[in-house]
């Protein structure tokens, strides 16, 4: 079975199900000490995300959105299947799934694959990059009837990935290649299973910014032509804005804002929202009195014994009593698709209180 090169364009349909679906997706990690759980009635947890929910769609880019330890590389995981859930389910072409391990495990990687943020790291640095493709190839049972097919198949990944001549690359090793290219090729060994889609890690964090958007541009490219559902996980809300349709915000394991790209972005509802793009560097961005706007102080809660509440409220320049004890669910906003889980936007007296 031959891999082609190219694919004709699609792009999602606005009603088309979703292809993979997580509901009330909740992970949490039994604090450990000298290797052992403690077993014991006040054995701490960490809660490292709390009743997630989010559908990804063929042909579409979904970006989620949060700082470091919020949650966001433990939601790509989950979905990956390489933890089990501690509560929630994921629902895959609208089926239950639960992959386990081994066959069915197997299974579930032919139609999900995750990026992982470190090209450095992803990649065996004793085989070249003949082995790492030709193994992900067999594995998926996509290698091809004899020799000359398996050439033509790990010919036509790294053509897919941009990596032309495919021969000055083949027979290379990953120390012989930069970071870009040692990220293309971590995306060419996902394409081989054939998936539906990419979990794709904060997949340009470490690369140099000026190789940035060559990445961000190959994986719109493969959305479109391949038809991917891709979750685009990162911290930078500029390039969520980008290269993203839909972007999710996700605050201490909890998720906080999600809509349109462009919406999230540019009316941006949630206090935490705000202070993410208040704090991307901008020389423009300056109040009356001609100083540069400040982020709230203080800094994320510990997911061991996190907050009652809104688990933004203490950080919350607008936090009401309310906040301290109650988790806000998700209200609508007037934009289509827009929401945010803020007592801000309950539409009631007490929603539009005064600070606390």
């Amino acid at each position: 079975m031959a891999i082609a090169d190219t694919a004709p364009d699609a792009t999602a349909a606005p009603d088309e199900p979703a292809i993979l679906e997580a509901h009330g997706v909740t992970k949490h990690f039994p604090v450990k000490r000298k290797g052992r759980e403690l077993l014991t009635r006040s054995a701490r947890t960490v809660h490292a995300v709390d009743d997630v929910s989010l559908e990804l769609h063929r042909g579409r880019v979904t970006a989620l959105v949060g700082e470091s330890g919020s949650g966001k590389s433990t939601v790509a995981r989950l979905l990956a299947q390489l933890y089990p859930l501690t509560a929630g389910e994921i629902r895959y072409a609208g089926e239950p799934s639960r992959a386990g391990r081994g066959r069915r495990f197997r299974a579930w990687c032919s139609k999900v694959q995750l990026i992982f943020q470190d090209p450095f790291a992803s990649l065996n640095p004793v085989h070249t990059i003949r082995y790492h493709l030709t193994r992900a190839l067999r594995i998926h049972g996509r290698a091809g009837r004899d020799r000359a097919e398996l050439e033509q198949n790990l010919h036509a990944l790294l053509t897919q990935v941009q990596l032309t001549p495919p021969e000055r690359y083949i027979d290379a090793f990953p120390h012989e290649l930069s970071g870009g290219q040692r990220q293309r090729v971590a995306i060419a060994r996902a394409l081989a299973a054939d998936p539906a889609v990419l979990l794709a890690d904060e997949p340009v964090s470490m690369l140099d910014v000026s190789i940035r958007l060559g990445v961000l541009n190959l994986l719109a490219d493969l959305r479109e032509r391949l038809r991917l559902a891709v979750l685009y996980i990162t911290h930078d809300i500029a390039s969520a804005r980008y290269f993203a349709d839909t972007t999710l915000v996700m605050y201490a394991g909890r998720m906080v804002e999600g809509g349109d790209s462009e919406t999230v972005t540019q009316q941006p509802a949630h206090p935490y929202t705000r202070l993410l793009i208040a704090s991307a560097p901008d020389p423009d961005r300056v109040i009356a009195d001609g100083t540069e706007q400040q982020a709230p102080p203080g800094e994320p809660p510990s997911l061991i014994t996190p907050p009652a509440g809104c688990r933004f409220h203490p950080r919350c320049p607008s936090a009401m009593e309310r906040c301290r004890t109650t988790v806000p669910p998700r209200f609508d906003l007037p934009e289509d698709g827009h929401w945010a889980a803020c007592w801000l936007y309950d539409g009631t007296e007490s929603g539009a209180e005064g600070q606390a």
